[in-house]
């Protein structure tokens, strides 16, 4: 069973879910408050799953990812595609292309490095949800 060195799953669950994100069209709309959108749907409704609070921080990729590196976030989600930059900083989801809003790209999310059993929870959930 994969299990979570840091202890992701077993902190976001029932408690907060940190989640980062960047504007892109549909898929991540920023206006006032917290963003709005397709992906923004997706993790909310996995937040409801787990029971967890999402709380949202809007700004770069690259800003998102230092967050998640210092631990400052537990997963970053939006416009990210396979081809992301941050593979070597951060754990990677399979592919998704049936997302709503994506304009035929298949999508990824990111958590930190190693910690497999959140990972694994995310993406049965999206396996779920969108298909893989």
């Amino acid at each position: 069973m994969p299990a979570d060195p840091d202890g992701t799953l077993s902190s976001v669950s029932g408690g907060e879910l940190r989640v980062g994100t960047s504007p892109d069209g549909d898929l991540v709309e920023v206006t006032r408050g917290d963003p709005t959108g397709t992906v923004v749907d997706l993790v909310d409704a996995f937040a409801d799953s787990i029971d967890a609070e999402p709380t949202w921080t809007v700004a770069s990729e690259e800003t998102l990812v230092r967050m998640l590196e210092a631990g400052d976030l537990d997963l970053v989600a939006g416009g990210i595609t396979p081809d992301t930059p941050w593979i070597d900083k951060a754990g990677v989801t399979r592919g998704y292309p049936g997302i709503e809003g994506a304009d035929g790209r298949e999508l990824v999310m990111l958590v930190p490095l190693g910690e497999n059993a959140f990972l694994s929870k995310l993406e049965s959930f999206l396996d779920a949800e969108v298909g893989s």
